[in-house]
C-alpha cells in the first residue's frame, strides 16, 4: 500500500521544522521513523529532506507512506464485503452478524480481517489491517478500516477523544422510557472470560445515552419491545448490552445477557447504524447510515426507514 501526501507551505507554517510540521498533521514518532527509513520518504521541493530542516513559505513538502508487507497471521479469504465508501485513506464497511472482526484461537479464516486482506490481495496490494471501531461478533453494521498508518493514527486519536460519533439501533425488552442516560461503570464479571457487568467498585466509567424510537406491542413473543437509538460516550466491551440489562431492558436475542429471549432473533438485536466524523486528512465532514439487516427489520414497522 502506498500513500503520497503533499503540502504547500503557507506563511503560517514557515520557519517550522519538517518534524514540527508533520507532527502537526498527525504523524507520530513511529510514522516519522518509518518515513526516515523509506527511500524518498520525505521530500522538500523534490529533494530528500531531514526532519530538522526549517521550511520556507512556498516550499512543497511531500511524504511517501509505503508498506510492502501485509498483516502477518491473517489469511486472505474470499468473502462478500459490503463496502459503503472507500478513498485513499479509509474504508466504511457494513459488517454482517456472525462475523468476528479479528482472527482468534477458534476463528482463523472466517473474520472480516480475512475478507479485507483478500480484497486487497486480489488487487495485488499489500495491506495492513487496522480496524478503528470494534463491534461484537454478532453486532452488525458500520465499521471504519484505516488504509494507511497515518489515517489509522489520526482516526485512533479521534476515537479516543470521542470525535467519532456512533449511533446504534437496539431492540430491547419492555417499554423503554422516552430518553435517558446510563452512567454505570463496567468490569469483567467474576468467573467469566467473556461476560461483563456493572461494578461500581472495580469498573471503568461507562456512559450510554438512549432514546426510544418506536414501541412494539404486537409481537410474536407477546411482550412489548422498544426500538431505541443508542449513543456511546465511552466504548467499553459489551457496553450497550450490559447497560440495557442493568436498567431492566435487555436486548432481545442476547444469549449472554438475556438467554431466555432468543425466540425472535438468534443474535443480540444491535446494529451500528450511523457513523459521523471528520475525515482524518481532508477534514471533510462524513456521515454514513446503514439500515439494519433482515433479522431486525422483520420486527419493525415497514415505514421506519423510508
Amino acid at each position: 500500500m502506498e500513500r503520497i501526501l503533499s503540502w504547500h507551505i503557507t506563511p503560517a507554517d514557515a520557519d517550522t521544522t519538517v518534524e514540527q510540521f508533520l507532527r502537526s498533521r498527525g504523524c507520530s514518532h513511529h510514522i516519522l521513523t518509518h518515513l526516515k527509513r523509506t527511500p524518498c520518504g520525505i521530500l522538500r521541493n523534490d529533494v530528500w529532506a531531514y526532519t530538522n530542516e526549517r521550511l520556507c513559505c512556498g516550499d512543497l513538502l511531500t511524504i511517501r507512506l509505503i508498506e510492502e508487507a501485509s498483516s502477518e497471521n491473517i489469511v486472505p479469504v474470499k468473502m462478500a464485503l459490503s463496502i459503503l465508501y472507500e478513498d485513499e485513506d479509509l474504508l466504511i464497511l457494513n459488517k454482517p452478524a456472525d462475523t468476528p472482526i479479528h482472527p482468534s484461537i477458534n476463528n482463523h479464516e472466517n473474520t472480516l480481517a480475512n475478507g479485507v486482506l483478500y480484497y486487497f490481495a486480489a488487487q495485488g496490494i499489500p495491506f495492513v489491517y487496522r480496524c478503528i471501531n470494534r463491534l461484537d461478533r454478532d453486532t452488525s453494521g458500520l465499521l471504519i478500516i484505516a488504509k494507511n498508518m497515518l489515517s489509522s493514527t489520526i482516526l485512533s486519536r479521534m476515537s479516543a477523544s470521542r470525535e467519532i460519533h456512533r449511533e446504534y439501533l437496539a431492540i430491547t425488552e419492555g417499554i423503554l422510557p422516552s430518553c435517558g442516560t446510563i452512567d454505570a461503570p463496567i468490569a469483567r464479571a467474576k468467573d467469566s472470560a467473556i461476560a461483563r457487568c456493572v461494578d461500581r467498585e472495580h469498573g471503568e466509567r461507562a456512559v450510554t445515552h438512549y432514546k426510544s424510537l418506536v414501541h412494539l406491542t404486537d409481537t410474536a413473543s407477546k411482550i412489548p419491545l422498544t426500538l431505541a437509538s443508542v449513543r456511546l460516550e465511552t466504548g467499553r466491551t459489551h457496553q450497550i448490552r450490559v447497560h440495557m440489562k442493568h436498567i431492566g431492558h435487555p436486548l432481545i436475542g442476547d444469549f449472554l445477557y438475556n438467554p431466555s429471549a432468543t425466540e425472535l432473533m438468534q443474535r443480540q438485536a444491535l446494529h451500528s447504524y450511523r457513523l459521523s466524523f471528520c475525515h482524518p486528512l481532508t477534514k471533510k465532514e462524513l456521515d454514513f447510515t446503514c439500515p439494519p439487516p433482515k433479522d431486525m427489520m422483520q420486527l419493525l414497522p415497514d415505514h421506519i426507514f423510508l
